[in-house]
């Protein structure tokens, strides 16, 4: 009788024997800071293409956004910054395939205020999920990139995450 990781492709990689089948994914992680270190880590781990964006150019990173396409997904680390607005402006006008805010839901987001200022339209605007990431507690850097990189990866697989199967 054969093994479980035998038959099962999924337990086969699981155990390291059989590489998983990968496709091209960019993760953008906009603005520095705590929380973006842990996603770019962690995101290259998982098979990503990682860039760091932030235009303030005293902080680590490019100051200006790479060609995107939509093997792309762009997660924005601060909605605190005065560059939220032309930074998510700049994200809509590429084919990406998704992209998203953190921020606590029970605030107001600011990113809509101010991308509608910038007359970004509203479709565009409702492209940008906030809140993000699976709801699992986080309270760390690293907690809240794992939460991150988990809701994409369900969204990616169509699945919504959690314990159903």
């Amino acid at each position: 009788m054969a093994a479980p990781h035998e038959t099962d492709p999924s337990c086969a990689v699981a155990h390291g024997d059989v590489q998983p089948a990968e496709g091209e994914r960019t993760m953008v992680v906009v603005f520095a800071g705590a929380v973006a270190d842990h996603l770019l880590r962690y995101a290259a781990d998982l098979g990503y293409r990682t860039f760091l964006v932030d235009p303030d150019k005293d902080r680590a990173g490019v100051a200006d956004l790479p060609p995107l396409d939509a093997t792309a997904d762009v997660v924005v680390t601060d909605h605190h910054r005065r560059e939220l607005g032309p930074v998510l402006r700049d994200v809509l006008t590429q084919p990406v395939r998704w992209v998203g805010v953190m921020g606590n839901p029970r605030h107001p987001a600011p990113h809509i205020p101010a991308l509608t200022e910038l007359g970004v339209p509203a479709a565009d605007i409702a492209r940008v999920h906030r809140p993000i990431g699976l709801n699992i507690g986080s309270r760390t850097p690293a907690e809240i990139a794992i939460a991150t990189l988990a809701g994409l990866i369900a969204d990616r697989n169509g699945r919504p995450g959690g314990f159903e199967f």
